[in-house]
């Protein structure tokens, strides 16, 4: 096969998954007329391929997929004009598929498709070198945003390697489980008495502050936990004042942010579980696939894992689950991962009556919601793991 003819999907990875599989010398992809810009598709696709190390020439064509007379058309002259080609059916619309199969009933052109739920490449026709094939292609968190025309930028937790800090993010959770009612007064505390300007690992201030438009005061037991786990050094407590050091700019970020550590926790339980190929904290996708933030739509994904070319989008909450946070994370799911991904959202907040028409609003978006009674008892890496593991019958 030299030439490789893909039906555009709105699920990113059906638009390039045979293309990394069976690396053909040219992919043509069909794609609908309405989309924003076929020129910005076609860049976003060349980064993503040249990312991935695969050499292929690519060509866009534009059709409405709606139309099975002019993709039967298109089909046909792409056939004639080019030799050993294959057509790829696993993503398109159902008059694109139609088209397809007229045109390989007499022009004997080879047909084959993938089965997410095996995880295997299928033939159809005259497709030997897709017959039964398991899909081996592996994703990381930067591919699936390439692949749908998106970027990663550099996130929260850029150049830390966090994967070195497990045994401080265990200290960290273990100490909010203990604090975790009086935990955003605390960290606003410590937003009050610390600077976020590089080399500051100072923080000194009153016993009680003003913070957020009301007085605080600062938890002694909370600050002798956090000294005693190494996490803040030189610790010194009067009748009126505190003072001391962050362990370093990391400690000192997880220690002036309301959400970090349930984000860690979160992080640290997807590498627990085992089951995923790459595990990404603080992802920010810039929608236009550029490489910056500014006059740019950009979001932030708190934990992003993947398992073979699946991706699980997942938000973490400290407060309460509002609705425009669950549909927030359907938007990214489906926009980067496609209705193949999954979403799960993650709560440590206290359980209100209201939540029974959150978690409905959940089920009807396809999005898995963790509350902090299994948070807390360590049962989310089991949670993930089973889930993963049953959904891909132990394959990637």
């Amino acid at each position: 096969m030299k030439t490789l003819i893909e039906l555009y999907d709105n699920s990113p990875v059906k638009n390039v998954i045979g293309t990394e599989m069976f690396r053909p010398e040219e992919t043509v992809l069909l794609c609908p007329p309405e989309l924003a810009s076929v020129k910005a598709l076609k860049s976003s696709l060349e980064k993503y391929f040249e990312y991935r190390g695969c050499r292929v020439k690519l060509t866009l064509v534009q059709v409405s997929l709606l139309d099975a007379s002019r993709v039967e058309r298109t089909l046909r002259e792409i056939v004639d004009s080019r030799e050993d080609c294959a057509i790829d059916i696993s993503g398109g619309t159902d008059a694109s598929l139609f088209a397809a199969g007229a045109v390989s009933a007499d022009r004997d052109v080879a047909v084959y498709t993938y089965s997410f739920k095996k995880n295997t490449f299928f033939e159809i026709k005259n497709a030997a070198f897709a017959k039964d094939c398991p899909c081996s292609v592996t994703l990381d968190v930067r591919s699936c945003f390439l692949m749908a025309g998106g970027s990663l930028l550099e996130g929260r937790s850029a150049g830390v390697r966090l994967t070195e800090r497990l045994d401080q993010i265990d200290a960290l959770f273990e100490i909010y489980k203990k604090f975790r009612r009086g935990w955003r007064s605390q960290i606003l505390y410590m937003q009050q008495i610390s600077s976020s300007e590089h080399g500051c690992l100072e923080a000194a201030g009153k016993r009680t502050i003003m913070a957020d438009h009301s007085m605080v005061s600062v938890d002694e037991q909370l600050l002798r936990a956090l000294h005693g786990s190494g996490l803040i050094r030189d610790l010194k407590l009067s009748q009126e004042a505190v003072s001391f050091r962050f362990a370093d700019e990391s400690v000192r970020f997880w220690l002036r942010d309301i959400g970090a550590v349930l984000e860690l926790k979160v992080y640290r339980d997807c590498l627990e579980a085992g089951c995923f190929d790459d595990v990404e904290m603080s992802a920010v996708v810039n929608w236009e696939g550029g490489q910056s933030q500014r006059n740019a739509v950009t979001n932030e994904i708190d934990v992003m894992a993947i398992r073979g070319i699946r991706p699980l989008f997942i938000s973490c909450k400290t407060c309460e689950i509002k609705t425009e946070a669950l549909n927030e994370l359907a938007v990214l799911r489906d926009r980067f991962g496609g209705k193949e991904s999954r979403a799960m959202i993650v709560t440590s907040a206290n359980a209100t009556k209201s939540r029974s028409l959150m978690r409905l609003r959940a089920k009807e978006l396809y999005i898995e919601v963790v509350e902090w009674e299994d948070l807390a008892q360590g049962r989310l890496p089991d949670i993930l793991g089973g889930k993963i593991i049953a959904e891909t019958g132990g394959r990637k």
